[in-house]
């Protein structure tokens, strides 16, 4: 199942995306679920395949605007350098890493799909990175690694667009360059799990303007979904809905010489082939 959350209107809704449009959930379970999060959390994704059996679309996927498949989700937890050459790309002779590099991102610094993402007033340092989500289904803390594939709702795609001059404002952190507000985009829609099993491998590209900047596979990462899972509950609950953006490949625009900084009208689009196209267009904010 594709579950999407949109606006109709100016009303937040949710339901299936299936071929030709969008079929609303939001007026055949809503009085149980209020949104996809409730969904997930209650475990109810076998009422809402039987809502969706035999309907017709309620909505063209052009008539409603996307927002990210868990609108907000209590966590949104981002991982750095976690494919295969990553950390040479910082050029610091360090060691691999032991760890995963982590922070987290607010829910204000992503739009959906078809939105345009924004490059803000104060930088010219506006940058893409594609990555592959996973969605939490069942919550817990203290997660082993061999049960965490339960613990997986489904998948999404995220451009975790960075301000890149923004990264070092203070001491430590990278949370500024990371927040700016609609700088970076998740979605179309979650695939459920039951569909898209998560233990891959998944593939994950990166165009510009048609031009492939980034491609990689799952089968190259350095720290796996089941591990972030068992690492990340081992400090903090994990609750249904949260997500974790698994790291970018190789190719990102900081790391070309000259970098390659996006620009208001450049089109971004993240595809994974088995969950398909995240597609977004830079704006300069206003």
């Amino acid at each position: 199942m594709r579950l999407v959350s949109y606006l109709v209107h100016g009303e937040p809704r949710y339901g299936a995306a299936v071929e030709g449009g969008v079929i609303d959930l939001t007026k055949r379970i809503g009085r149980d679920f209020s949104d996809v999060k409730a969904l997930i959390a209650a475990n109810a994704l076998t009422k809402a395949q039987a809502a969706v059996a035999g309907q017709k679309p309620d909505f063209a996927l052009d008539d409603v605007v996307l927002l990210p498949p868990v609108p907000a989700p209590e966590k949104l937890w981002c991982i750095g350098v976690n494919y295969a050459e990553r950390n040479a790309e910082y050029k610091d002779n360090s060691d691999l890493p032991k760890y995963p590099s982590l922070f987290v991102r607010s829910p204000s610094s992503m739009v959906g799909s078809g939105q345009p993402i924004e490059k803000p007033k104060v930088s010219e340092q506006l940058d893409y990175e594609g990555e592959l989500v996973i969605v939490i289904g069942k919550g817990g803390r203290h997660i082993p690694r061999e049960a965490a594939w339960s613990h997986i709702f489904g998948m999404t795609l995220c451009n975790e667009g960075t301000v890149r001059d923004w990264l070092r404002h203070g001491k430590f952190n990278v949370t500024q360059g990371k927040n700016f507000d609609r700088s970076g985009s998740i979605g179309p829609w979650i695939v459920t799990a039951d569909e898209l099993d998560p233990r891959g491998p998944h593939d994950i590209i990166t165009r510009v303007n048609g031009e492939v900047r980034q491609q990689d596979t799952t089968e190259r990462l350095m720290f796996p979904f089941d591990f972030l899972i068992a690492y990340l509950s081992t400090f903090a609950t994990l609750k249904p809905g949260d997500m974790i953006v698994t790291g970018t490949p190789t190719g990102a625009g900081a790391r070309f010489d000259p970098p390659r900084w996006l620009k208001a009208g450049d089109v971004i689009e993240v595809e994974s082939s088995r969950i398909g196209v995240l597609r977004n267009v830079v704006a300069a904010e206003q």
